[in-house]
């Protein structure tokens, strides 16, 4: 309807609106620790889908020596 911007600015409205100045800079920044403790959440997923890999194949390995 309004384009890309518009729309960005609407919601930025709506936002200011329902909390006001003084306690705009706090949301935010909890948003912010919020997504990156998303971000780390799903990078630690990686690292432990890797490492169950790692184990199954180390297990297939060593029955196939014996």
């Amino acid at each position: 309807m309004f384009g890309r911007f518009g729309e960005l600015f609407v919601i930025l409205l709506i936002v200011f609106i329902l909390f006001g100045a003084g306690k705009l800079p706090k949301v935010m920044s909890e948003l912010g620790r919020g997504l990156r403790a998303f971000k780390k959440g799903l990078g630690e997923d990686d690292k432990q889908d890797d490492q169950s890999i790692k184990k199954k194949e180390n297990i297939v390995a060593s029955e196939e020596d014996v």
